[in-house]
């Protein structure tokens, strides 16, 4: 299909923001955040940029942690048809006899997934973090396989995954910055805030007639820090104190990372003076929202004349509190488009430039499929052009 491009470039808006380059942030981050434990880092959710790393690369058992690529793996397999939270799961001898943090499955009990799911979130629950492991997986075997094809196509060169859970293992390991990448992906489904942000809630059991087990949340800082609603504690005795904690204040979205502190006390404590940092220094700025319209285009031979250009996913830049600098906006489209046109197909780009330089960009996608249009379709058209000529 021929395409004639062109650039429509404008000014859409001028920010006042902060720009220093990535490293002499981190070095003045480091210079102002004394942390005890041994590795931490924090990033900003909307763009990924590290705003402070400590040994960010060490490879450290991450105990309960882990299950942030559990429910990863299980978000997406719902937003991709492959699995309903409606679907029932039959619990397994294997998820029964798990040990560490639980919600007391029994063997042969039947949970939806979506019950299931929450218990992981809320309870840090292992039992039914190995009943979506065999569901989704096929077997804990499979699913683990997944979790570490998942992570290598994150980008999450420093870590191993040999179960759903976290229980120690020397061969399951991973890095803070790893986690930050998966946890970055996690924050992206709004159902999963849904659970993260209950107190307190209750597992009714189907298998027979017991008491309900309670489900704790296991993040002592929800309700205790401004905007905090994620992500997931660990711990095990090698692993030591670990959270991935998630704040979000209007627009802006942080991720920080605290592993192998010494107590539960120096993990949260250190993750507020991360996060009082990346609040206290940065803003984000949205750019775009999914799903929103850029600009409408027409389209030849088509079932429809023209079609919304929508955005495909959020776009945002990090702004530093202080400096001044000009931020332009950048559209590439066609002028005009040839049906037949899938769904989601890419049309273009919006691009976010910073002197001459690209920050952030964007796809633009059409929002519907469009098939080419029918003989006498098109006849009719011809005629109504005719007649209004």
């Amino acid at each position: 299909m021929k395409k004639t491009k062109y650039n429509i470039i404008f000014l859409i808006l001028i920010v006042v923001i902060l720009l220093q380059s990535n490293s002499q942030s981190i070095a003045k981050a480091q210079s102002l955040i004394e942390l005890n434990s041994p590795s931490a880092i924090l990033i900003d959710a909307g763009t990924g940029k590290v705003l402070f790393e400590k040994n960010v690369n060490e490879k450290l058992e991450p105990a309960s942690i882990t299950k942030i690529m559990t429910l990863l793996l299980a978000f997406e397999a719902v937003d991709q048809g492959k699995a309903n939270l409606s679907d029932v799961v039959k619990i397994s001898e294997r998820a029964w006899k798990t040990g560490g943090s639980q919600v007391f499955l029994g063997m042969g009990e039947e949970q939806t997934l979506e019950t299931l799911l929450k218990c992981i979130t809320i309870a840090s629950a292992n039992d039914a973090s190995v009943a979506v492991a065999e569901y989704l997986g096929g077997s804990v075997e499979g699913f683990v396989k997944m979790m570490n094809e998942k992570a290598k196509n994150l980008g999450m060169k420093n870590t191993h995954f040999v179960n759903p859970h976290g229980l120690s293992d020397p061969d399951h390991y991973t890095t803070a910055y790893d986690i930050a990448l998966m946890s970055r992906e996690l924050v992206k489904y709004p159902k999963y805030f849904e659970w993260s942000t209950i107190w307190m809630d209750s597992l009714e059991h189907t298998d027979k007639d017991r008491e309900p087990t309670m489900l704790a949340n296991t993040n002592k800082l929800m309700g205790k820090y401004e905007g905090l609603d994620g992500l997931k504690t660990g711990f095990h005795r090698k692993a030591g104190y670990c959270f991935a904690g998630t704040a979000k204040r209007g627009d802006f979205r942080l991720i920080s990372v605290v592993l192998n502190a010494e107590n539960s006390k120096q993990r949260f404590e250190d993750t507020i003076k991360l996060l009082d940092y990346g609040f206290g220094n940065y803003n984000s700025l949205k750019i775009v929202e999914r799903g929103s319209v850029c600009k409408k285009i027409p389209v030849e031979k088509g079932s429809v004349k023209q079609v919304d250009i929508i955005a495909s996913d959020d776009l945002s830049i990090l702004t530093q509190k202080g400096i001044k600098q000009n931020i332009t906006q950048k559209v590439e489209l066609p002028d005009k488009l040839y049906a037949p046109i899938g769904e989601n197909q890419k049309i273009g780009k919006l691009i976010v430039v910073e002197n001459g330089k690209t920050i952030g960009q964007v796809d633009l996608i059409v929002s519907h499929e469009i098939k080419k249009a029918s003989i006498f379709e098109i006849f009719k058209r011809t005629l109504s052009q005719w007649l209004n000529f």
